[in-house]
């Protein structure tokens, strides 16, 4: 349905997030008049996007008083900018109370994006800040009419929860035109990509290079964690066999992983949020064509069920994890190639974004 505005919202500086990217590209493409809204809050790199986007300027130095900070703003902005031809798409619960409120009040479509569930992160657990977002989340999400969420175990979570069962949008890569020659690394490349939070078996994966030869462990990402495996490495004296990488731009960390002999995914069960994640690495690796280690959760469990795209780790002990990677080296990335060809297939932003676009479809009437 042309020409409807989209107003997209999140708390986020906007530039690494993917998925938002992925969404808005979307619907822009399909003749949405989208524009979306984000923050400064750590950092205001440069971006160049086919639609119009904004950053709200946000002064406070604590992220608790940000998220006050944010949402009051945010208010206002959709409240100058959202008229009678606009679906409201707030991403996930911190951006969802003005989006709720705004669209009550001037009786237009609301589209809410749980990318993971926000009240049960291992970062609000047991903090007070946890009861407002479960507040929050309890009065809001019940009363929804249009919500999409990323992993069909939240889905169905959101379904127990509230009686509400969200589109599964999944947040798979577009496909890759793969024909690449694969690599002979030597040593062999284990690569982690993504944030440096606890929860992530990051460094439980770091002592399992003690039980490793020829392999060198790639950690492309920056987080609250970073120094503390940094310090890990220096005091297990595994410098030669451990490299940090950083935070690369979505283009650069795609290269990357398309040299890489195996991927990891090993969450650890941090809390719901966790337990029931699919996380954007698997599907980035899967459509790079790299096999994985992965977690026993239900998502990569569901996966490696379908398609035989890696090995899952019998539990986080560091013998286990290395057992599990040696099991993925010696068969080697070029025999996984077939399985994680068809995983690809299937895995893709191209199956998901129709599953997108019906959602706005019946929002827009």
């Amino acid at each position: 349905m042309a020409g409807k505005k989209v107003l997209t919202s999140a708390f986020s500086n906007l530039y690494t997030d993917q998925r938002i990217e992925k969404v808005c590209r979307t619907l822009h493409e399909n003749g949405y008049d989208v524009e979306l809204i984000g923050n400064n809050w750590g950092g205001e790199e440069k971006m160049s996007r086919p639609y119009s986007f904004s950053r709200i300027n946000i002064v406070s130095k604590t992220l608790k008083t940000a998220y006050f900070e944010f949402n009051w703003k945010l208010y206002q902005e959709i409240k100058k900018k959202a008229d009678q031809n606009t679906i409201l798409h707030a991403n996930d619960l911190d951006a969802l109370l003005p989006n709720y409120l705004l669209a009550k009040k001037l009786n237009i479509p609301l589209v809410f994006d749980s990318h993971e569930i926000f009240s049960e992160m291992p970062a609000v657990q047991g903090k007070m800040s946890q009861k407002l977002w479960r507040y929050l989340q309890n009065k809001m999400v019940p009363n929804l009419k249009f919500m999409m969420t990323a992993s069909g175990s939240y889905a169905k979570w959101f379904q127990t929860k509230y009686g509400i069962l969200p589109v599964v949008v999944q947040n798979a890569p577009r496909k890759i035109d793969f024909s690449i020659e694969i690599p002979e690394n030597n040593p062999k490349i284990l690569l982690y990509q993504g944030a440096l939070n606890p929860f992530r078996g990051i460094d439980k994966a770091i002592l399992a290079m003690h039980h490793l030869d020829n392999v060198i462990f790639k950690i492309a990402g920056d987080g609250p964690r970073k120094i503390e495996y940094e310090d890990l490495v220096m005091k297990e004296n595994l410098q030669e066999k451990v490299q940090f990488l950083g935070k690369l731009l979505p283009q650069d960390l795609r290269e990357i992983t398309l040299t890489a002999d195996i991927g990891m995914s090993i969450e650890e069960n941090g809390g719901e949020s966790y337990e029931f994640s699919l996380p954007n690495k698997v599907l980035d690796c899967i459509q790079a064509r790299v096999p994985l280690i992965l977690s026993p959760l239900p998502e990569m469990l569901n996966i490696k069920n379908q398609f035989d795209v890696g090995e899952i780790i019998e539990n986080h002990n560091p013998e286990n994890i290395a057992k599990a990677i040696n099991k993925v080296l010696n068969k080697g990335r070029k025999n996984y190639q077939p399985e994680l060809g068809k995983a690809a297939e299937q895995l893709c932003w191209e199956n998901e974004e129709v599953k997108l676009l019906e959602v706005f479809e019946r929002a827009s009437k």
